[in-house]
């Protein structure tokens, strides 16, 4: 017998009972309900709303429970329909009457915000740990190329040259403000709701804050409809995760390019690459292309949560059952994603030459040669449409502006000298660029030193 059915007259169907559990879902969260009702049990006997035997009682079946289904010795049954149900009809069958007495003063409805909120908590944490140890391997990967060139690209055209660390370190930034935002919805996160009830508080002396210090919470929920009925928490961490995974595909698609022959720029490892069922000379680049279409997965998961909730009156209502399936499924998938990309990059190989030859065509010190008039009294807007002229000209002779002689380049400008090539040189481009945070190698090495949490004296990092 269900332990909700003393109202009712006639079992559930069959056929209702597997469409209203949700136990495959939501028994990841057996530690967190077990916890959570721990602390529930010896609050209820601090209060004096069951006695200190019965706390005892019921803390030490709890723990029981913990232990076994860790060790396999207990299971959970698709029959009790949720984790929380399950947990409970265990500890009745173990303990007896004193069992019955756990639920005083709380309902599913704030009993399942509190799982969640542990759960996603604890979460919170390992997908900061992902994004951390992706970020030192793309240091370590940035540190061993400050010195490597490549183009970098606007509209996916060859735009300027740059350090191949200053772009990995793009992405350290990204990642960053990943793990921050993760972090600040931790704290929107680790409010405690128990206490709320079904939606309207309880009538027992309860001491919800004691509660939360067991558990670990900053606050409590201060609105006891809000407190069940609201999933912005879990919604906010879909958003962040999905920006995760947007960040990921972009640095997936630059992976993909890279290794293909055309660019030549990375070489992936044998560990990470797929090959083809019909054709033998294929290495494909698999891990990359998975995790960019897995963000879609992810994307869409968070489309399906704002759906859920954007017509729901308030209190409670079972659709949310269904935020726990979409909110764990983006957390497995960006959990094997970090996993994976980040043993990709640290396996990777990269080519050099093949950079550096890349940035010999396209013009990339174009900007240069501009900047360089200006140096010699030209105004800018001027400099840019000689400079425009010159990589007309050098299209129609199959040029490159260095290529070029002094004579020919002083035809465009008498403020061009012999310096000239000292300027436009590919690694000058980027070794001048010495604004705070640009491709600059010396300021490529003091990003470095700052993410690191290390420092730069005299040139080296310390």
């Amino acid at each position: 017998m269900k332990l909700w059915a003393g109202r009712f007259q006639n079992d559930t169907s069959a056929l209702m009972d597997d469409f209203n559990s949700s136990i495959a879902v939501d028994s990841r969260m057996y530690k967190q309900d077990i916890q959570g009702s721990i602390a529930h049990a010896k609050m209820l006997a601090k209060c004096g709303i069951i006695t200190a035997a019965e706390g005892t009682e019921i803390c030490e079946g709890l723990m029981s429970i913990l232990n076994d289904l860790r060790n396999g010795a207990a299971a959970l049954s698709v029959d009790a329909e949720d984790v929380h149900m399950n947990v409970e009809t265990l500890l009745i069958q173990r303990i007896g009457e004193a069992g019955k007495r756990l639920h005083t003063a709380r309902s599913r409805n704030d009993q399942v915000a509190l799982d969640v909120r542990m759960y996603l908590r604890d979460a919170a944490d390992e997908i900061v740990a992902l994004l951390e140890a992706l970020q030192s391997e793309l240091l370590e990967v940035a540190g061993l190329n400050v010195d490597v060139i490549l183009p970098g690209y606007t509209h996916m055209q060859r735009a300027q040259p740059i350090s191949f660390a200053h772009h990995l370190l793009a992405y350290c930034e990204m990642f960053s403000r990943d793990a921050e935002r993760i972090g600040e919805a931790k704290k929107r996160i680790n409010v405690m709701p128990l206490g709320a009830g079904a939606l309207a508080g309880t009538t027992y002396p309860i001491d919800r804050e004691y509660v939360a210090k067991e558990l670990g919470f900053d606050a409590v929920c201060l609105n006891s409809i809000d407190a069940v009925s609201d999933r912005d928490f879990v919604l906010e961490f879909g958003f962040d995760l999905s920006l995760v995974m947007m960040h990921l595909s972009r640095f997936s698609e630059e992976i993909i390019l890279w290794s293909t022959t055309e660019f030549g720029f990375i070489t992936l490892d044998d560990a990470y690459s797929t090959g083809s069922s019909i054709m033998p000379q294929k290495k494909n680049p698999d891990a990359a292309e998975l995790v960019r279409g897995k963000t879609g997965r992810v994307f869409g998961d968070l489309m399906g949560l704002l759906t859920m909730m954007k017509g729901l009156p308030l209190a409670y209502n079972k659709d949310m059952q269904e935020d726990k399936e979409l909110v764990f499924d983006s957390l497995d998938t960006v959990a094997m994603c970090l996993r994976v990309f980040t043993d990709m990059i640290k396996t990777m190989k990269v080519n050099e030459d093949a950079m550096l030859q890349a940035t010999l065509d396209g013009f990339l010190n174009a900007t240069d040669l501009a900047d360089y008039l200006v140096t010699k009294g030209e105004s800018f807007r001027n400099a840019h449409e000689i400079v425009g002229q010159v990589v007309v000209a050098c299209e129609k002779q199959g040029k490159r502006i260095e290529d070029l002689t002094l004579e020919a380049l002083q035809e465009f400008s008498a403020r061009v000298k012999p310096d000239v090539y000292e300027a436009i040189s590919i690694e000058n481009c980027v070794s001048r660029r010495k604004t705070s945070g640009g491709t600059a190698f010396d300021e490529v090495r003091k990003q470095l030193a700052r993410l690191r949490g290390t420092s730069i004296e005299n040139g080296k990092e310390i």
